[in-house]
């Protein structure tokens, strides 16, 4: 079975005796579920379950070949020009692998991906560079590449602790903004701008260290999940409820749980 047997399916799915579930879908619909999807995937990939990725990538291959599918019936066109238009789009950016271009290293060929990427016509015809950032991303994700957008036209930090600097007097300004609110009452406008500023400069520090905040958070997050649940499993071994235990036995649980994960230890 190939590409064609899915395509295939879809049509069953979307003809008249076919599902009136799938024959009721929309491009926005789809488009939901499609997100979701990927970040199924994203996590299968992340666990390492090699037959999770197998079965995530063909969930999202069956809705990227059903939005294609509403597209075709819309008249708009069909999967041979979604795969002509990328074949075509990969091998214009690639001009060092198709063409004469030479290129050194990998971050030259960013470089000159963004330059050629500037240059076609959906992307010249935009008010500015930064609405080639879909507003959809998750708020991490698009802050990342807002920043690194912005940073390309030459609007950036000299190096490193110019970024550092910026995060002292932000995580400052968020501080005061705290203080004061204990006084007065609370602006949660600007509470928010203030909390909001200095995850962005800290994105920046991502972003000139060659972390992507996005993977960092996710495997942070992972490593606080894996210590809380052994908390959680070492109290109910004792017949309790975490809420009914005392904080400092907490504590001494949760030094427990980082003295048997350790940072690198987030699978």
């Amino acid at each position: 079975m190939g590409l064609n047997s899915i395509i295939d399916l879809i049509e069953t799915l979307r003809g008249e005796s076919g599902c009136p579930w799938d024959r009721k879908q929309t491009p926005r619909t789809i488009a939901v579920y499609l997100v979701e999807e990927v970040y199924e995937l994203v996590d299968a990939i992340e666990s390492g379950d090699h037959d999770g990725v197998c079965e995530e990538l063909g969930d999202v291959l069956f809705h990227i070949l059903f939005l294609a599918g509403l597209f075709r019936e819309m008249g708009h066109f069909d999967i041979k020009d979604v795969v002509n238009l990328i074949v075509e789009k990969m091998t214009r950016r690639h001009p060092h692998v198709f063409g004469n271009d030479r290129v050194d290293g990998a971050e030259e060929v960013r470089a000159r991906w963004h330059k050629i990427k500037m240059n076609e016509k959906n992307f010249a015809k935009k008010a500015s560079i930064l609405d080639s950032v879909p507003v959809g991303l998750p708020a991490l994700m698009r802050a990342y590449r807002v920043s690194e957008r912005a940073a390309k036209t030459g609007f950036d930090w000299s190096d490193i602790s110019g970024v550092m600097q910026k995060v002292e007097e932000e995580w400052s300004e968020l501080k005061t903004v705290l203080k004061e609110q204990n006084r007065v009452p609370k602006d949660q406008d600007l509470l928010d701008l203030e909390f909001g500023d200095v995850l962005f400069t800290l994105v920046n520090v991502a972003r000139f260290t060659h972390i992507h905040p996005e993977t960092a958070l996710r495997d942070s997050t992972k490593k606080f999940e894996k210590r809380f649940k052994y908390m959680e499993k070492r109290i109910k071994e004792s017949r309790r409820e975490i809420e009914s235990v005392p904080q400092e036995e907490m504590d001494e649980l949760w030094e427990e749980a980082k003295g048997k994960f350790g940072q690198k230890e987030i699978k």
